[in-house]
């Protein structure tokens, strides 16, 4: 990876990789955290104004994504990456500190979206 930023804090990463497969992504950072995150779950929780909204009760939720496959990882500087999905998303910038935030809460989210495709009846 790029070197850190002069005063840059958080943790860094110190390998992002695709697996095999396209369908998920490998992350390790610096402070010992690491886990993979599926190309869906990256998908979902995309952090694009398209997914995102302008706000906490814009949010969408994006069902139908269990098969996306991530196209390609396009490097923002020394701060992001670029997450394209081979649905055509390519609008979200996953910077490191959201990379391990979605690493450490996963289960949470996952839960959480979980139950926000029950409660609009979407399915996966």
């Amino acid at each position: 990876m790029v070197g850190r930023s002069a005063g840059d804090d958080g943790a860094w990463p110190e390998e992002l990789r695709l697996l095999s497969a396209r369908d998920g992504l490998a992350v390790t950072f610096d402070d010992g955290v690491s886990g993979v995150l599926s190309a869906e779950f990256l998908r979902v929780w995309s952090p694009s104004a398209e997914v995102r909204g302008h706000g906490a009760a814009d949010r969408k939720t994006v069902g139908g994504k269990r098969d996306v496959r991530i196209a390609a990882l396009e490097p923002i500087g020394n701060y992001a990456v670029r997450i394209v999905f081979d649905d055509g998303h390519d609008t979200g910038l996953y910077g490191w500190r959201l990379l391990r935030r979605m690493v450490v809460e996963q289960d949470a989210m996952w839960a959480e979206y979980l139950a926000e495709l029950a409660h609009k009846g979407m399915g996966r």
